[in-house]
């Protein structure tokens, strides 16, 4: 799927978001009232539905651009959807709204609305969480597989740490959970994360930005200076210690200079993000479990039980990524799309003008005729 590329990767986040949903639609269902309310499961679908359009639509509304203008014929099916995207979303959710009140049967109500916020509560937890799955995978598939990996690791440290250390337990949530699994895989997710950061940022298809929906096509791109290694003074990175530590680190790493990516100091926060808060979506997933008095969500997977049980740390975490993404890393960079993006905004009048001032400029450059 990593090689098949981001828009594979986006239908596989959409296919998990489902599987989910389905599982959390079934904790709380109850068939035998369900019986007697004939379309209400189809109506919980319904709003999953338009969740799922209205989330993902912004991906489509912002990288579609670039492709229908290309053509025609997509741009003349397409360009009202895509103006109209959030008002079309409100209208199909209100759509809803509209018939369940007309679905509510005396002495259902509690049922009814109950599953109502239900269904809310989930779409909110679920689609809007993971859907930042998505934003990180278009901005480089380095920011969807590295806080993915770095969950993945942290589980794994914490067993392995646990098993042959573990002693005192850390939350009755969780009693297998243990302090000295906790510490012993934050510090190896840490160590992991440095070197993982350094061999995934060498290759343009974990690190280059999508700017359209195309599945086919390697990608190129001019690399984030952020991916590349920089050689530093060992004593100007030290100024800031007190004398007799920055004496020590000169003592045991006798190295006057250091070559590290600013990638890889990024990847530490990531980890550290990935070893001391992720794990508290598990901790939320058991809690959870143990109120609905069930062992897992589902039977999806063999052995590990549903999806919801292996992406209860993930959504956490891809929030998390794509803030700090945006807040620390990310460049601005005017793109294609969000440049086709803007002036489909414009007037109709100004969206002419605006055509025949870049034809003069650049018939200027000599770059048409």
């Amino acid at each position: 799927m990593i090689y098949g590329g981001h828009v594979l990767l986006w239908g596989l986040v959409v296919g998990i978001q489902v599987g989910m949903v389905y599982e959390l639609f079934n904790c709380a269902q109850n068939m035998r009232t369900e019986k007697s309310l004939p379309g209400f499961r189809f109506l919980q679908w319904y709003f999953c539905g338009v969740a799922t359009f209205f989330v993902h639509g912004r991906f489509v509304n912002n990288n579609l651009w670039v492709e229908i203008s290309s053509d025609k014929r997509l741009a003349r099916l397409f360009s009202v959807s895509l103006k109209h995207h959030v008002m079309i979303s409100y209208l199909l959710y209100t759509a809803g709204f509209v018939v369940f009140v007309a679905l509510l049967k005396k002495g259902k109500y509690v049922y009814q609305f109950g599953q109502y916020a239900w269904t809310h509560m989930i779409l909110l937890v679920v689609l809007t969480q993971s859907s930042f799955f998505v934003a990180n995978i278009f901005e480089g598939i380095w920011w969807f597989l590295m806080p993915t990996l770095l969950v993945i690791c942290n589980d794994i440290m914490a067993y392995i740490s646990g098993f042959f250390f573990g002693r005192t337990p850390l939350t009755a949530l969780s009693p297998k959970n243990t302090w000295e699994g906790f510490i012993g895989a934050f510090f190896s997710t840490m160590f992991i994360s440095f070197f993982l950061a350094s061999y995934l940022a060498q290759f343009k298809w974990m690190t280059c930005p999508r700017t359209d929906l195309t599945i086919r096509g390697w990608l190129d791109c001019e690399v984030n200076p952020v991916y590349e290694k920089t050689t530093y003074q060992v004593e100007a990175l030290l100024e800031e210690f007190p004398a007799s530590l920055a004496a020590f680190i000169l003592k045991v790493f006798p190295s006057q200079t250091v070559s590290v990516a600013p990638i890889q100091l990024h990847a530490l926060v990531l980890s550290m993000f990935a070893s001391s808060i992720a794990p508290f979506g598990g901790f939320f997933a058991s809690g959870f479990k143990r109120a609905f008095n069930i062992k897992d969500f589902g039977d999806t997977i063999p052995g590990h039980g549903g999806i919801m049980d292996r992406f209860d740390c993930q959504v956490v975490i891809a929030v998390f990524a794509n803030i700090y993404y945006n807040t620390y890393v990310k460049a601005s960079v005017v793109t294609l799309a969000s440049l086709l993006t803007s002036v489909e905004g414009l007037a109709p009048e100004l969206k002419v003008e605006f055509y025949k001032a870049m034809g003069n400029i650049l018939e200027g450059e000599g770059l048409i005729k």
